[in-house]
């Protein structure tokens, strides 16, 4: 058994402490600050707690010390004190972290080290990028990629059209920091919020729009071989522009923490939602110009015996898929390792990853999950 942490008790650390126990191949310790937090976890006799407060590194590194790897599922801001105890203890470090502030950081942290640093773990960044890269392969040349995903309710009742599926603090930054694009074969920064676009998918209207840290490393990666990049985050017509206004006009970009509150106590939170894949490739293959594109949906399900959100099922399993893919020796052990060089065919072949090979037709009493007997 491979000895695992896992920082964060919240909805995906959970999530990824029960997968990974469920597989008998890794003992796992969740640790967080919070007591009640770690109380609130559903009980697994198979899951060890710690309530250790991650910004104390050298605290942190005791805990890491003989670990096979680390997973952090923290808030981004507390994502760079987790990889500097990582190395520090020796251990392999993963996250989930959208922040390109905080990746440029554990990157340069990763130089020379002898355990692999894999940040950007999740759906977005992570995933998608798995995606564009398998997708870009069979091009001659490339001229526009273009990344869209959501994580949304499916039955919005309220004006943002939006309930509350994943972290707070990640959605509100991915809104307010830089994003990332390549516009004409030049690098290039937008503002969050802007060049919303609409588009239909299966007879159903929504709008993407600029938000931070989707594309993950690809910008980089990508330099010089695309005219177009850029990501877009999707949801249903009219939550840019009320977003807008609470960040912009109201100058809640600036009382973050305030907004959040706001948030968390107006918005409810929801099970009962649908993840949406979207990643369209176009350019020249022998000579004729074509397009190729993925799409896909995934909904919330019972896996081993759990009712999850659909955005807990993708983040956990690709942050686990991708654990799985290093312990099985399938990724580099070593130095910074970024999405887009893990193969599609291995990460949807992975025991984690398969969740997002299964079918995407919406499974059966879907409307009322709990009432689901099984649906993995």
């Amino acid at each position: 058994m491979k000895d695992i942490a896992i920082i964060g008790a919240g909805h995906i650390g959970g999530a990824a402490a029960a997968l990974l126990a469920d597989t008998g191949d890794y003992r796992v310790t969740v640790i967080d600050r919070s007591a009640d937090q770690l109380a609130e976890l559903p009980a697994d006799a198979r899951v060890e707690h710690l309530v250790l407060d991650v910004t104390d590194v050298k605290a942190l590194t005791g805990a890491l010390s003989g670990r096979f790897a680390v997973l952090s599922a923290a808030p981004y801001h507390l994502t760079f004190f987790v990889a500097q105890a990582a190395k520090a203890a020796g251990c392999h470090y993963l996250d989930l972290t959208e922040d390109v502030a905080t990746t440029r950081k554990v990157k340069a942290l990763a130089q020379g080290a002898q355990t692999a640093f894999i940040p950007q773990c999740g759906l977005a960044p992570g995933f998608i990028s798995i995606v564009a890269a398998d997708l870009i392969r069979g091009f001659d040349t490339l001229h526009d990629v273009r990344l869209r995903v959501g994580a949304l309710p499916k039955y919005p009742s309220n004006a943002l059209n939006y309930n509350l599926t994943w972290s707070t603090d990640g959605v509100i930054n991915e809104y307010c920091e830089p994003c990332e694009a390549i516009v004409d074969g030049l690098p290039r920064q937008s503002r969050a919020l802007e060049e919303c676009e609409a588009f239909s998918l299966d007879g159903v209207t929504y709008e993407a729009f600029n938000t931070s840290g989707g594309l993950g490393t690809l910008c980089e990666t990508l330099a010089g071989k695309v005219r177009n990049l850029n990501y877009r985050t999707i949801r249903y017509p009219g939550h840019a522009a009320i977003m807008k206004a609470l960040l912009n006009d109201l100058r809640l970009r600036d009382r973050r923490d305030l907004l959040k509150d706001i948030l968390e106590n107006a918005v409810p939170a929801t099970m009962q939602d649908v993840v949406i894949v979207f990643v369209t490739v176009s350019g020249l293959k022998g000579g004729h110009l074509v397009q190729e594109t993925y799409a896909h949906k995934i909904y919330a399900q019972h896996i081993g015996g759990r009712l999850l959100s659909a955005i807990q099922i993708t983040t956990a399993a690709s942050l686990c898929a991708v654990l799985d893919l290093l312990a099985q020796g399938q990724l580099p052990a070593g130095g910074f390792v970024r999405q887009e060089e893990i193969a599609l065919a291995d990460f949807l072949g992975n025991r984690f990853g398969r969740v997002y090979a299964a079918s995407d037709a919406e499974p059966r009493d879907a409307a009322r999950p709990q009432l689901v007997e099984s649906a993995a």
